[in-house]
């Protein structure tokens, strides 16, 4: 469902991604770590279409995203660290515009709307001003704006931000439901204990390269003495230097 060819993004003199090669299948939930400044952000932004790659290319559900930017992005849900969202709308008349963007008929738009309104735990403040929300407010209703129109893959960058540990257990497990039903999640975060509980496969990029991709289990192994997820992680992406 998310495959990347010799994908390349260069920012004048810096290589941020570099010939970075993946294939992610079908309800598959895939976890994307690296340190700060790795390329993770320029990765999703290539992937759903906000930058261009200077080399390589990217495909989503077999199309390529640069040759068929809006074939792509019907397929896609989106939901990045910091959503913005406009906050002269209320809650419902947001997912209205988002409706309105997917072409989505009315009908579908009504009960769907309201039932992800209900699930993110926004329906009680659907009509007040976004402006007035808290930033977990804010990413709950990002939530159900990102479902509304059925996405097939959906990527997530830090997906946690604001969100109290009722609301991150709620989210990591309907993710979790969603890929058993189909639904392939690519999703780029810090918080490794989570990843230890939804993830299926694992990308390590460090300094714009992928390192490693495999099971928790697989990357558990490369590590020189035994150790947690933490541990690995940060002995693998250790500088030169260091």
């Amino acid at each position: 469902m998310i495959k990347t060819i010799g994908l390349s993004k260069r920012f004048g003199g810096k290589l941020a991604v570099n010939a970075l090669d993946l294939s992610i299948d079908q309800g598959e939930f895939f976890c994307f770590l690296g340190p700060n400044g790795a390329g993770k952000t320029t990765t999703i932004k290539m992937l759903t279409g906000l930058l261009k790659p200077s080399g390589g290319r990217a495909e989503l559900g077999g199309i390529d995203i640069q040759k068929h930017p809006v074939a792509t992005k019907s397929i896609l849900g989106y939901i990045p660290d910091t959503p913005f969202l406009y906050d002269k709308l209320t809650g419902r008349e947001f997912m209205r515009f988002v409706a309105g963007l997917y072409q989505l008929p009315k009908e579908v738009l009504n009960g769907k709307s309201e039932e992800l309104l209900e699930l993110f735990e926004v329906r009680h403040v659907g009509d007040q001003l976004i402006e007035n929300y808290s930033h977990g407010m804010r990413q709950k209703l990002s939530f159900a704006a990102c479902f509304l129109h059925d996405p097939k893959i959906v990527i997530v960058d830090e997906p946690w931000v604001g969100l109290d540990p009722k609301n991150i257990r709620f989210v990591k497990e309907y993710l979790k439901q969603k890929t058993r039903e189909g639904l392939t999640v690519f999703m780029s975060t810090h918080t490794l204990s989570l990843i230890e509980d939804v993830a299926d496969r694992i990308g390590i990029i460090h300094q714009g390269v992928l390192l490693h991709t495999g099971s928790i289990k697989d990357i558990l192994t490369l590590a020189r003495t035994p150790g947690s997820l933490e541990d690995v992680f940060l002995e693998l992406t250790r500088g030169e230097n260091e």
